[in-house]
């Protein structure tokens, strides 16, 4: 097996357990590897370090699976991984939908599969986990017995691989818009075509955290894609809820989530630009008894990060001016670039500036079936507040 050495004076991040190492870290190598082989990682002075998949396209040359210099890497040890991750995820109660694999957090770095009651979504984002996509599927039949597995790898990431964008079935075709149960409702799932793998599993605990501000209040949701939050502050007695998103066709499954769960009569959905319309609301004075606002990533580059905190400073300055005083705004950030303690940061800016008091309700990050590693930042990505608005 092929041996690559990390340069003197520097790989400590890779020693002390980040699973990735780039190309300007390594030194030495002994052998010649081709794109996807596994190979060994070694300190500068020849400590095993671990085993991982190659890739001389990626900046990330290799991808750590094992610290275990005797484990093979071979179909027995995705079966291992997936089993475990399995079993880990019904220790924490997630038994019908769960994000099975959370990449590095589940030691199978640029691997994503989530789980939909009987069906699988897979995404395998970089060429060395692409190659196993065999060994995955084969894994997730047998211990599932799946009713069907899709790939949704149509994702740009996978180019900066060398790989092509795809999507498709691993397995004999099935009908992609499935219905599954979430906190005691139903929600319609495009598999095929909504976004990411269909479903935003993340916020599927912070959605339950709403259920005592929502009562008997007149709700407005900003960037609600389906409707997801929406219909948890109706099924939790809000009076009214309405959403916004700037998609259509995310209205339209919004709308036919709300008569799918009998809150026909309470959610109601315009298909509008939410920046446009909090603007526009604010200047006239309205006012809602609860602000809800999950919009998506502002940026995944750093070259954009001031023009993420902009974007999030402004629509939180403007949710936070159509709250009614001791009314609540929820917010959240999904952009990875953003780390906690500058979106509270960004809070903080935007209620100065709204001149309003702001007192925490609650502070999440994503569901704990997308597990945060601590000595790998990028698994912790959701920033989840609640603060009342004074």
């Amino acid at each position: 097996m092929v041996k690559y050495f990390l340069r003197k004076k520097v790989g400590g991040r890779v020693v002390n357990g980040h699973p990735w190492v780039f190309a300007n870290e390594l030194g030495d190598q002994d052998g010649e590897a081709k794109a996807g082989d596994i190979v060994e990682v070694y300190s500068y002075n020849g400590s095993f370090i671990g085993k991982g998949y190659y890739n001389h396209e990626s900046q990330i040359r290799i991808r750590l699976l094992t610290r275990d210099k005797d484990e093979q890497i071979d179909n027995a040890f995705f079966h291992k991984k997936i089993k475990e991750a399995w079993e880990y995820r019904q220790t924490l109660g997630y038994v019908e939908n769960c994000r099975l694999i959370f990449g590095e957090a589940d030691g199978l770095p640029a691997l994503i599969i989530d789980k939909f009651n009987d069906y699988f979504v897979i995404q395998t984002l970089a060429l060395g986990i692409d190659i196993w996509k065999g060994a995955i599927v084969d894994a997730l039949q047998k211990i599932f017995k799946p009713k069907g597995i899709y790939e949704r790898n149509d994702v740009p990431v996978r180019e900066l691989e060398g790989l092509e964008q795809k999507k498709g079935f691993l397995t004999e075709p099935f009908d992609t818009n499935i219905i599954i149960n979430e906190n005691g409702l139903k929600f319609h799932v495009d598999i095929e075509n909504g976004q990411k793998t269909g479903y935003f599993l993340d916020q599927q605990d912070n959605r339950r955290e709403i259920r005592n501000i929502v009562k008997g209040a007149n709700v407005l949701e900003a960037f609600c894609y389906t409707g997801t939050f929406s219909l948890h502050a109706a099924h939790y007695g809000a009076k009214s809820v309405l959403g916004l998103d700037i998609s259509e066709k995310a209205v339209a499954t919004a709308t036919s989530n709300a008569v799918l769960n009998g809150h026909e009569n309470i959610c109601k959905f315009e298909a509008v630009n939410a920046f446009d319309a909090l603007k526009t609301w604010t200047k006239e004075g309205k006012e809602y008894d609860v602000v809800m606002l999950d919009p998506p990533a502002f940026t995944k580059s750093r070259a954009n990060i001031q023009k993420a905190i902009t974007g999030y400073k402004e629509i939180n300055l403007r949710g936070m001016k159509l709250v009614k005083p001791g009314g609540f705004l929820v917010t959240a950030s999904c952009t990875n670039l953003v780390p906690p303690d500058l979106f509270i940061e960004i809070i903080q800016m935007a209620a100065k500036d709204a001149r309003r008091q702001l007192r925490q309700v609650s502070w999440q990050t994503q569901a704990a079936d997308h597990p945060i590693l601590w000595h790998v930042p990028t698994t912790e990505y959701l920033k989840f507040l609640i603060v009342q608005v004074l």
